[in-house]
């Protein structure tokens, strides 16, 4: 299967939610148009921080997502890119989708001048681990959520 992978751009919107409304089902997540519509305006929004790619088969149809940003690190007084996201359709998985997703991260973290990329997943979904465990270093560090 040949993948192209581009950055998100203004008329990606219908393709794009449906790689999402994927995304959201498969960590079992609602997603209300309210949701999806503010996540949109993030991406598409030059000054904030969360940007995205998608991947696209020979058809041109939108097969895998990725959603990412900078982010300070001030251990290392360096900014590393966060990747919040990253989904392949179902019948695309298997193909080499999602690694195409991560080095597209890749580069776009070393044209920005970012040191690393970090993410978390679920600890059940060891589909994803293989593949992050293949091109990065799985971490000590635990993690929490907080509700405010």
């Amino acid at each position: 299967m040949s993948v192209q992978i581009r950055a998100l751009g203004d008329k990606d919107f219908f393709s794009w939610l449906g790689l999402f409304e994927g995304y959201s089902e498969f960590y079992e997540s609602e997603l209300t148009d309210e949701k999806a519509l503010q996540v949109w305006s993030w991406i598409i929004d030059k000054n904030h921080v969360l940007d995205g790619a998608v991947a696209l088969n020979e058809a041109g149809d939108f097969i895998g997502l990725a959603h990412y940003r900078s982010v300070p690190d001030t251990l290392s007084a360096t900014n590393k890119l966060f990747l919040d996201d990253l989904f392949v359709a179902e019948d695309a998985r298997g193909h080499g989708v999602g690694r195409a997703l991560m080095v597209f991260a890749q580069d776009y973290a070393r044209a920005h001048k970012l040191t690393e990329i970090q993410l978390i997943t679920a600890a059940d979904n060891s589909t994803a681990q293989i593949l992050y465990d293949e091109m990065g270093t799985r971490t000590e560090w635990v993690t929490y959520e907080i509700p405010v």
